[in-house]
């Protein structure tokens, strides 16, 4: 090996929890787009086990991936599995799982929150699902996409909560599960569109949850579910 030369990262194997969560995260992906999220390959999934991230390929339609089409990085952002090209918004879930305990990020292109995203710099609390987010969810400054400057910015909007808007963009949500933070980038789409269309009727303002309100309700929501 020449002095130029670089020893070559050791590849993983793709071991049983890897396997399990990369069909998560095509899985994940794949509601993305059934859902109406995202369109084509606008929006993006990933998965951390350890210190590997799992993440979906820029471009690949997400019905064509299989099990071979595994894509991993680790925490510098250095391709560890596979050969397809990771997202372009690789920076913005690498941010995520170094700044937060997240385990799984989902990024959309919803309709409704990419349109909110636009006219305010925080959702309102319209509905006490808010709570379910760490609160009123802040939209990020825009910023070109795939960018360091994003996920500074995405970081910033997502100081003590779990989902954030993206200016002019759309949504980055992050969860302990990929099956949560599913769940909490659908409701934040639902709440952008309750928001937009209680906004929309000439003469009214929608009312909105006091922050004492929605602390009764982050706490009710603390212990929702069925017991473990």
């Amino acid at each position: 090996m020449t002095q130029s030369q670089s020893p070559r990262r050791p590849q993983p194997r793709l071991t049983h929890p890897l396997r399990q969560a990369w069909a998560q995260v095509v899985r994940t992906a794949r509601r993305t787009t059934a859902d109406g999220l995202v369109v084509g390959t606008s929006g993006n999934v990933s998965a951390r086990v350890g210190d590997t991230v799992l993440v979906t390929p820029s471009g690949v339609p997400y019905d064509r991936l299989g099990p071979r089409d595994a894509v991993a990085v680790d925490l510098d952002g250095q391709q560890v599995l596979g050969t397809l090209a990771p997202t372009s918004e690789l920076p913005m879930h690498l941010a995520v799982y170094r700044e937060t305990d997240a385990q799984a990020v989902v990024h959309t292109h919803a309709v409704h929150a990419t349109a909110v995203s636009t006219l305010v710099d925080e959702l309102p609390a319209i509905h006490y699902m808010t709570a379910a987010l760490g609160g009123p969810v802040r939209v990020a400054e825009y910023a070109l996409y795939g960018t360091d400057e994003l996920a500074a910015a995405m970081i910033e909007a997502l100081r003590n909560r779990s989902g954030c808007l993206l200016r002019n963009h759309g949504t980055v949500v992050h969860g302990a599960t990929l099956d949560q933070a599913y769940d909490r980038t659908a409701q934040l789409e639902w709440m952008c569109q309750v928001w937009l269309t209680a906004a929309s009727v000439p003469g009214r303002t929608p009312s909105l949850i006091p922050p004492d309100e929605m602390r009764r309700a982050a706490e009710k929501l603390s212990g929702y579910g069925q017991p473990r």
